[in-house]
């Protein structure tokens, strides 16, 4: 009898890591990348997937384990709070090795990204320049001083944060962070990077229907608008107004939603916590999105108060961010969530994410029946990028799904 021919290979397996960094959409003032650059930014993509995906875990296990019953038997009680649990977890070798690896890629996906933008600064400025020298859509103030929150810290590992130019006329720095953060988020942010933008459009247009129709949009820590494009595209009759403390931001901002065709933008520097350039009651909608945890605890209630002075009756503002510290969050969760304060140069936000926003907003002035709250994940292209809201892993901060917490004026 013939011998019976078993196939031995193994089951294949469903990729389901970020997508090749060649798939990124290039717009018109995109850096160019190479071979090499390309390779490290897929090499980061992976390092992140895996270490939020098969490292992380492992730290749970080892906080359920070790760190907790050693805590507990020491001390004679549980933990009370976050930071108990940050200071026990930071003697134990997997959250050790795990925190090291993340402030590695962290590091090294800057550097990679500022690389990328350096060795071709001229031909990026000069680039950016021509779209924007001259266009009423670009008001910068030569003499803006920076607020201390963002002229003393670099941002997520940064260098220079959002606003140091170094030449006149700089974009090298949020050409980087257009170009790198691919990296951080393994591609959940689509192939602009302006996934969030694109949800929170449909989410507001799903959440207040066909009747809410915006004459004036105000995004406030605009950035470099990856956020707020989406938003004016899906609503092209409005006047939309990005606000940003760092003139490179507005800059390459304009540029880069002039190449994508979105022409109904002004991008203003200014302080987002005094913003009397602009009359009371003259937005319908005012948004932020992954902003107020990179703003002071001392200016966030001016934040609030200015939306409401600016608001237009029937105008709603919404924040969009990572969810606060409630009391059903369990502590270790909140621990590894405050890891962005102590370790990736995000000093705002542990204690922005441990206040009450609904009464900073009923303080601002807005109406305790008339606070708005939901969710939004990033919407992608799914047949290339990964979606956040199919993902059930959790990277405690960098996951492309956030809350929405906001208000409506009433009359």
């Amino acid at each position: 009898m013939a011998d019976t021919q078993r196939d031995l290979s193994p089951d294949p397996i469903e990729y389901d890591g970020p997508p090749d960094y060649r798939v990124v959409g290039r717009h018109g003032v995109y850096p160019e990348t190479n071979h090499d650059e390309i390779a490290r930014f897929n090499f980061l993509a992976q390092m992140n997937r895996h270490l939020s995906t098969k490292v992380m875990p492992g730290v749970g296990e080892a906080f359920e384990a070790r760190v907790e019953p050693s805590f507990t038997k020491k001390n004679k009680r549980d933990f009370e709070n976050r930071h108990e649990v940050r200071k026990a977890m930071l003697n134990d070798p997997m959250f050790q090795w795990w925190s090291a690896l993340r402030r590695a890629t962290m590091e090294t996906r800057q550097q990679a990204g500022r690389w990328v933008t350096l060795r071709q600064a001229d031909e990026l400025n000069a680039k950016v320049g021509a779209l924007t020298n001259g266009d009423d859509r670009l008001v910068l103030n030569p003499k803006f001083k920076q607020p201390r929150s963002t002229e003393a810290i670099d941002h997520h590992c940064m260098p220079g944060s959002y606003h140091t130019e170094l030449v006149p006329g700089d974009v090298t720095g949020p050409a980087n962070y257009d170009a790198g953060i691919f990296a951080t988020t393994g591609g959940m942010l689509g192939r602009y990077n302006d996934g969030g933008g694109v949800a929170v459009a449909e989410w507001v247009k799903k959440t207040f229907g066909d009747d809410f129709k915006p004459k004036r949009i105000l995004d406030i820590g605009a950035g470099l608008g990856h956020n707020v494009l989406p938003i004016a595209a899906a609503f092209p009759d409005a006047e939309v107004i990005a606000v940003d403390a760092g003139a490179p931001m507005l800059r390459y901002g304009l540029a880069r939603a002039k190449t994508m065709g979105i022409e109904n933008v002004t991008f203003i520097q200014d302080d987002v916590s005094d913003l009397s350039r602009f009359e009371d009651e003259s937005f319908d909608w005012i948004q932020s999105t992954m902003f107020l945890h990179e703003t002071s605890y001392k200016t966030m209630p001016m934040i609030f108060a200015e939306t409401q002075r600016l608001l237009k009756p029937g105008g709603i503002v919404l924040h969009v961010e990572q969810p606060q510290y409630a009391d059903t969050m369990p502590l270790f969760e909140q621990a590894m969530r405050d890891w962005d304060a102590f370790y990736n140069n995000e000093p705002f936000w542990t204690k922005m994410h441990e206040v009450d926003l609904d009464d900073w907003m009923k303080q601002a002035g807005f109406g305790d029946n008339h606070l708005i709250h939901g969710g939004v994940a990033a919407v992608v292209d799914k047949d290339v990028f990964p979606d956040a809201a199919d993902d059930d892993s959790e990277d405690f901060g960098r996951k492309a799904a956030w809350h929405v917490i906001g208000a409506k004026k009433v009359a």
